[in-house]
């Protein structure tokens, strides 16, 4: 976090990826002044996550993590454009036009960072894919203007696939910030992290859990050699 950055593009697919993923690391760029701006590929709205008793049904779901969206990337003060892809179906998209859509967005914001998911190294199939794309849509700028891309990986086996990260980010300074954005989704923050927003009294040991957990963001530098 050295270096001052011009714009920062995060680049994921799902509601709360950018809250539980990297919310730590766009508050202090943020907190440096730089704009932000999210670039979310769907709703979520095939998630599974819908309550007992239930407060959702699939066609409520995807105002409801919309609304949540919105109001983690205003947690966070950062710009929000979503991009109307269908949750649990960006794998099926033709990569090379996902990546021409987010190159749109790239050559009108001309950010000096982007922040994605490392392809094949991020779990979910939707993850690994619009990860993919913003790799290929940066990858098709011109070098001399191609941002630096920050890839997080959150698979069992990265480390030992891939080495260790090149950024390791210890958040616990912003942690508060991310705190409220992850709690902004609220139809899929749960366990102790619903703990922690209800239970105040608690709150000391479950906010130091939480940071054990969440209190470090983990970063490859893409290498486009």
């Amino acid at each position: 976090m050295n270096r001052m950055e011009k714009q920062v593009v995060v680049i994921l697919p799902h509601p709360d990826d950018e809250s539980f993923g990297a919310a730590g690391t766009i508050a202090q760029f943020r907190e440096q002044g730089v704009p932000v701006t999210y670039l979310c590929g769907t709703l979520g709205e095939m998630g599974r996550n819908m309550g007992s008793p239930a407060f959702a049904n699939r066609e409520t779901l995807p105002d409801i993590r919309k609304e949540e969206l919105i109001n983690a990337c205003s947690k966070l003060d950062i710009d929000l454009r979503m991009l109307g892809y269908r949750d649990k179906t960006v794998e099926f998209e033709d990569k090379q036009e996902v990546a021409k859509d987010l190159k749109h967005h790239l050559d009108e914001l001309e950010p000096s960072l982007v922040i994605t998911h490392y392809p094949e190294y991020a779990v979910h199939p939707d993850h690994n894919a619009m990860g993919a794309a913003a790799v290929e849509a940066v990858r098709l700028m011109a070098p001399e203007k191609r941002p630096v891309v920050w890839a997080q990986a959150i698979s069992n086996n990265y480390t030992a696939e891939l080495g260790q990260p090149d950024i390791v980010n210890d958040v616990t300074p912003t942690f508060d910030r991310k705190m409220e954005a992850i709690m902004a989704h609220e139809s899929q923050a749960s366990g102790i992290l619903g703990q922690f927003r209800e239970s105040p009294a608690l709150s000391d040991d479950l906010q130091e859990a939480a940071k054990q957990q969440l209190g470090v963001e983990r970063f490859y530098v893409w290498n486009f050699k």
